[in-house]
């Protein structure tokens, strides 16, 4: 006998969390539409034309009545917030030692990277009970990158890193699907999110994926060689100069810019350096430094693809500078400009 199943498996952390908010969020709907409509349908029969019933005397108002249908569910709708509030800040904030992995959607699939360089098209393979951070952008047009068993769901924006998070919870395979009309062949962006076992996904790991000849170079390394390639060493060196400043400990650091506003080192920041440099400008420095963003995503000739800005991004978190060097201090510029001092 077939067995109807009203959800899809609860495959993460947060799948049993929103499946209890959205049956009780479902059964006040329920019970508030089968209270209201048999009340309607109580007093259009009471009441109906023709019908004898007691007409005088009829009231325009019930303070106590009034209060009691106003307050109680007011009361269970603040519950309802509230409950959907604590839950949307927790999927908000990834703990510190989440798993990386970085998604770019494009027309019409999803390419993710894991931090060791290995790359999957329209799969996903995570280790069970591990906290897993996507960091996602698209490189064309907004898409969203939903997971049924994990109930959870995130819009993939161009021109913006946006993250989810989540810790699955049992082995198997799941539905990727995009959830945001993204074009002509939206129905077929979909894949799998393959969950193993955390030795079996090292394993994996380890050895390049699947069916990988060769072990790819690590998500550093290949930023390394763009950032060589590019001759970024040239004005970004282990010490400020003229030319640029070093960018050697400088992620999640606040910098002064320009207009002596401050803002953080992050994501968001780096990949806005590379593609549009003049919007926000290091103090004690000029418009020198060229936009790598490339003419359009067929057209990549002198710039950098979204995989490309994140490769270069891990790099850029990987320098670190000696605990017991001093901090950099921006040298004069030509103009006689005196150095000004700029937190790393």
């Amino acid at each position: 006998m077939w067995r109807l199943k009203f959800a899809p498996d609860q495959a993460s952390t947060f799948a049993e969390q929103y499946d209890w908010l959205f049956w009780a969020t479902t059964a006040l709907t329920i019970f508030f539409t089968i209270v209201v409509g048999l009340l309607v349908i109580f007093f259009a029969l009471r009441f109906r034309e023709g019908k004898k019933v007691d007409r005088s005397n009829a009231h325009d108002h019930h303070l106590m009545l009034e209060l009691t249908w106003s307050i109680i569910p007011l009361i269970m709708g603040l519950g309802i917030f509230g409950w959907a509030s604590y839950l949307f800040v927790e999927t908000r904030q990834p703990p510190k030692n989440a798993l990386d992995i970085y998604v770019i959607g494009k027309q019409w699939m999803w390419h993710a990277q894991h931090s060791n360089g290995v790359r999957e098209n329209n799969m996903l393979h995570l280790p069970s009970g591990t906290p897993v951070r996507l960091t996602m952008i698209s490189q064309d047009v907004i898409h969203s990158f939903f997971i049924p068993a994990f109930r959870m769901k995130q819009d993939v924006i161009p021109g913006r890193y946006t993250q989810m998070w989540f810790t699955p919870t049992k082995p198997g395979v799941y539905n990727l699907f995009c959830t945001e009309y993204c074009g002509t062949q939206h129905s077929e962006m979909g894949g799998y999110v393959v969950v193993m076992e955390p030795s079996e996904y090292q394993e994996w790991l380890a050895n390049g994926g699947d069916n990988v000849p060769v072990k790819p170079m690590t998500m550093v390394q290949k930023g390394e060689k763009i950032f060589k390639d590019k001759a970024c060493f040239k004005c970004h060196g282990d010490q400020d100069i003229h030319e640029g400043p070093s960018l050697v400990g400088i992620y999640n650091q606040r910098r002064v810019m320009k207009d002596n506003s401050v803002r953080l080192a992050d994501d968001e920041y780096l990949r806005q350096a590379m593609y549009d440099p003049y919007a926000h400008i290091l103090k004690g420095y000029e418009n020198t430094m060229p936009s790598y963003k490339p003419k359009s995503t067929d057209d990549l000739e002198g710039g950098l693809s979204e995989e490309d800005v994140l490769n270069v991004i891990e790099y850029i978190k990987s320098l670190r500078s000696s605990p017991t060097a001093p901090a950099p201090a921006i040298p004069p510029l030509a103009t006689g400009v005196p150095p000004t001092e700029v937190p790393n």
